[in-house]
Parts: C-alpha cells; sequence; structure tokens
C-alpha cells in the first residue's frame, strides 16, 4: 500500500464492512442510511458558506430482496476496493461496472453503471472517504489550466515540476484526476477565469489573454468533473485567487457555475471539499444579450422549465439570480459565448471581459 492515507481508507471501508457484522450479531436487520440526494433536501450551510445535505434518509436494508442486494453489492464492491488499495492499483467507474460481471453472485453483479456508480458515492458519505481515495477514476479526460502556475505534481513516476505556461502546449496543463497530489510552488496570476467551452478557451489563449491580465485560464470542458472543482477551491482557498466563471447564457450553463460555486446535488456530500462559495458569475448574463444586442436562439420549452426550476433552487435563490433569470424568461432568449464574435475576434479580450471584471471589482 503506498501511503499512510491509503490505509486510513481502507481500514474505513473494512469497518463499513464490519458494521453489518455486528449489526448480525446484535440481531439487527443489516441497513445502511445515506442522505436523500435531491433537491428538495440541500440547504445553506451558513459556517462552510455552501449546499449541503438535510436530514432526509433513505435506507438501504435487507429486510427486502431489493434492499438485501444492493447490501450484498456494496459488501462486494467494498471488498474490490480494499484490495485495490492494498494492492496500489487503480480503476475507472465504468471499469467497475464491468469487472462486477466477474464475480461468483450474480446477485451482486450491476445491472448498469448508473447504479454503480450511485453505490460509489453512498459508499463515499457513509465512509467519509472520497472515491479519489478509492483510487477511482472518473471516465472524462481532465480539463486545463493556461497562466502563471507553478506546481509539483505527484505521479507514479516520481515528483515533477511545471509551469502552466512555460512548459506547455497551447493545450495547457492536464489537470489529475487527484489535484492533492499538485502542490502550487508559486504563481503570479491575479485571478481565475473558468471557462465553459473549449472554442472560447482557445480564443482567450490565442489573443494572450492570460499573459495580459496575469489569469489562470481554467477549461471546464462543460461541466466540471470533480478534479477540476476541487484544484479551483484549492487556488482560490491556498493562493487566495479570486473565482470567475464565464459560460453560455443559458440555464445549464448557469448550472455548471452552480456546481463550481455552491455545489452540485449529487455531491452535496462533498460540497466543502469542491464548492467555491465566492466564485463569481461573469456571463453570458441575460443583460448581456440586451446591453451588446447579441446573436440569440429562442428558449426552448425545456429551457423555460430549467430556469423556472431555477427560480426554485436554493442555490439560485439570490436578488441578482431572480433579477437575471426573471429578464431571460421576459426576453425568451439565450446566447452562447461565442456569440461575442459578433463584435469582431478581439471584443471578447478587449471590450467585454475587462469591463465585466473591471465592473465585479476583479480588476
Amino acid at each position: 500500500m503506498s501511503t499512510q492515507k491509503d490505509q486510513q481508507a481502507r481500514e474505513q471501508l473494512i469497518d463499513l464492512a464490519a458494521q453489518f457484522y455486528d449489526q448480525f450479531e446484535l440481531g439487527e436487520i443489516p441497513h445502511m442510511s445515506v442522505p436523500t440526494r435531491t433537491k428538495n433536501n440541500i440547504e445553506y450551510d451558513e459556517g462552510s458558506g455552501v449546499w449541503v445535505y438535510g436530514d432526509r434518509e433513505s435506507t438501504r436494508s435487507a429486510n427486502s430482496v431489493r434492499g438485501a442486494r444492493k447490501l450484498l453489492k456494496a459488501v462486494y464492491t467494498i471488498e474490490f476496493l480494499a484490495d485495490q488499495l492494498e494492492e496500489d492499483r487503480s480503476s475507472t467507474l465504468r471499469e467497475l461496472y464491468y469487472l462486477s460481471e466477474s464475480w461468483d453472485n450474480k446477485e451482486a453483479q450491476f445491472s448498469d453503471q448508473d447504479e454503480s456508480n450511485g453505490l460509489i458515492e453512498d459508499l463515499e458519505i457513509v465512509s467519509g472517504v472520497t472515491r479519489e481515495d478509492f483510487h477511482m477514476r472518473p471516465e472524462e479526460s481532465g480539463a486545463t489550466i493556461m497562466g502563471p502556475l507553478h506546481l509539483r505534481e505527484q505521479t507514479r513516476r516520481g515528483e515533477r515540476e511545471i509551469h502552466c505556461q512555460e512548459d506547455v502546449g497551447e493545450g495547457g496543463y492536464q489537470i489529475p484526476n487527484n489535484p492533492d497530489t499538485i502542490e502550487f510552488l508559486d504563481s503570479d496570476a491575479d485571478f481565475m477565469l473558468a471557462v465553459e467551452t473549449g472554442g472560447m478557451r482557445d480564443r482567450l489563449v490565442e489573443n494572450g489573454f492570460d499573459d495580459e491580465y496575469n489569469a489562470l485560464i481554467v477549461h471546464l470542458k462543460g461541466q466540471p468533473a470533480r478534479a477540476t472543482r476541487r484544484i479551483i477551491k484549492r487556488l482560490h482557498d491556498e493562493l487566495d485567487l479570486p473565482a470567475t466563471v464565464f459560460a453560455d447564457g443559458d440555464p445549464w450553463s448557469y448550472r455548471i457555475y452552480g456546481s463550481v460555486a455552491y455545489g452540485s446535488i449529487k455531491s452535496a456530500h462533498l460540497s466543502e471539499y469542491l464548492a467555491t462559495p465566492e466564485a463569481d458569475y461573469i456571463g453570458i448574463q441575460p443583460a448581456d444579450i440586451v446591453e451588446y444586442d447579441l446573436p440569440t436562439d429562442p428558449l426552448s420549452d425545456s429551457d423555460k422549465n430549467a430556469l423556472e426550476s431555477e427560480l426554485e433552487d436554493p442555490r439560485f435563490q439570490t436578488d441578482y439570480w431572480e433579477e437575471q433569470i426573471e429578464l431571460q424568461l421576459e426576453i425568451e432568449k439565450k446566447s452562447e459565448q461565442q456569440s461575442l464574435a459578433s463584435h469582431g475576434l478581439d471584443f471578447v479580450t478587449d471590450t467585454y471581459l475587462p469591463e465585466r471584471l473591471d465592473a465585479m471589482g476583479v480588476i
């Protein structure tokens, strides 16, 4: 086993399995309780400034065939994860789903990947260990950083030091699955700019925005992976860098911002670890669509329903978001980041971002 942290994670998993045996000995029906992962069961934690799960719980209990199967799958998965940690190996969430096909009890095998993903989330919650510490990796590749940041990364081949401008190509530094293996050595950055789309990220790099404004450009790659949210939080907390999010002007992109700032409903148990409540939203705002006369598409019915849902979402119940969402419902339009190119390729870096960042007090 490679580290003391791995040993602790393994022990916590085994302790969890031991609880089932203890329940048997006490004459209790084995069970496991986890928070209900729904919008109606998240609440604002004033101490941490993020949204966390409330008191509602769901119980996985062996008092039914269905519940017994869930616990059986949990025990098999715990054994697999404990062995993985012992051998200092890792696997992807997708591989776990397929690996279950080789387990000797068919009742322990997963019916689909959503089931195995959900079980990993359950185990995170009840064990207090993150999936990264289980050595579980998501399928998607990491997002990237471009900007004046010098860091040291721990890899299987040893340590390596990287400057996220001087030592990387145009694609930037790829964020590893577990950003806690990174040590920040030095930085000349003044703020972070987390960007939703690859096209806009490339535009900012080509225009030299990271150089001119000492910005760390973080490519979110759409809905950001946990590793991306974690490194944004660490950069903010450890280097005191303001965090900003630049996304499309539609309800789905507002949720991208929400996952960075407030945490997501599925991972609310990790909000204090992943969320950066001080993160500010740059745009595209509905107000920008009007002010800059941006090219637009009409809101679809699903867009309107999503906006209405966000008005009821506790993460968006602020004066700012209520004003912007109500404006968008009124104009019935949405717009992409790259619609700013209607004013020229340099408009985003020469005018839009400097004006917005100045108004927000970032630059």
